[in-house]
Parts: C-alpha cells; sequence; structure tokens
C-alpha cells in the first residue's frame, strides 16, 4: 500500500511539473508576443499614417506620339481609384503629403513575329508613364520614373478589337509597379 502511494504521489508530482512547465512556456510566449509590435497589412501598404494623411495625384496628360484619346483620363481614374481602396490616405487635386504626377509618353505599336508570308503574325502594345513621386515628409523617397508594360496579340485582328482590354491590363501592371514604389516599398 506504501509503495502505491508513493507512485500515486510521483505521478501527481510529475504532472503538476508539466504543467507548470505548459504554463510558464505559455506565459513567456505571450509577453514576448506581446513585447513586438507587429503590423501586417493585406495591400502591402507601409505607410506611418500619423505623419502622412493624404495623397495628391494629378491627372496624367497624353503626351505620346500616337494617342488613344481616353486613355489619359482612364489611367488617371484608375490610379486614384488604387490608392483610395488599397489606403486610409485622403486623395487630394494638389498639395498632398505624398505627390504623384506625371505623363504618358510611349503608345507604340510593334511588329513582333514574323509568320511563313513575311507578315508580322504578332503585334506587341506598349505602355510607358513617365512618373514623378515626392514624399513631403521624407524627401529621401522621392524620384522620377518611367513604367512601361505590353501585351501581344493576334496582327489579325484591329487594334480597336483589343485596345480596351490590353490597356486594361497593362494599364494594371503599371499602376500595381507605381503602388509597390510609392507606398508598398518592394
Amino acid at each position: 500500500m506504501v509503495w502505491i502511494e508513493r507512485q500515486d504521489t510521483k505521478m501527481i508530482l510529475n504532472r503538476l511539473i508539466n504543467v507548470f512547465v505548459k504554463s510558464t512556456s505559455l506565459i513567456a510566449m505571450v509577453v514576448l508576443l506581446n513585447s513586438c509590435l507587429i503590423s501586417y497589412t493585406f495591400n502591402g501598404a507601409s505607410i506611418d499614417y500619423a505623419k502622412t494623411k493624404s495623397i495628391s495625384i494629378s491627372d496624367f496628360n497624353n503626351v505620346a506620339e500616337l494617342v488613344h484619346p481616353p486613355l489619359a483620363q482612364e489611367f488617371s481614374e484608375k490610379l486614384r481609384d488604387k490608392y483610395a481602396k488599397q489606403t486610409r490616405l485622403q486623395i487630394l487635386k494638389n498639395n498632398g503629403d505624398l505627390q504623384l504626377e506625371g505623363e504618358i509618353v510611349g503608345y507604340q505599336l510593334t511588329p513582333m513575329s514574323i509568320g511563313q508570308d513575311s507578315y508580322s503574325a504578332e503585334t506587341k502594345l506598349t505602355l510607358t508613364v513617365n512618373v514623378r513621386f515626392t514624399n513631403r515628409a521624407n524627401s529621401e523617397d522621392d524620384f522620377e520614373k518611367k513604367y512601361s508594360a505590353f501585351q501581344s496579340f493576334d496582327s489579325n485582328k484591329m487594334i480597336t478589337d483589343v485596345q480596351d482590354e490590353l490597356l486594361a491590363i497593362i494599364t494594371e501592371d503599371i499602376i500595381d509597379n507605381i503602388y509597390n514604389d510609392t507606398v508598398a516599398k518592394w
């Protein structure tokens, strides 16, 4: 009987030690996690909203040699929409804490691959946008950069038939790159 009581006592003592170790580990982990401030956002933006509250996005003019008339307005609106949906920044016409301005400088159609009949089998549509970015809180972030993107299409199709679809993809690529370079810092 004494042997059974000692074994029961050892088993109870081992369980208490296990509970103590697990509780101590859990408390240490909670303290460690609470001491680290980790901020995750699903949109990729890394903005200090205490310093940066607004962004001004000027209209992007189309100064390319070949002009698609609605492109400048559509590009400017999609750029504003990106920042409005992905950040808490107030969108202004001018004098924002962050400032974006620029112009569409290239809209080119380039024949690509040559088919057996010596005619182009594929054409590439390329859009180039010059962007100037100013961060009034941190001038080290300021830059001027050209962004380009392209899409190819079958040369048997007219550009007017595929233009809107291709430009939607191209402008989204360029706008994502601008966003990443300005507020996401990727």
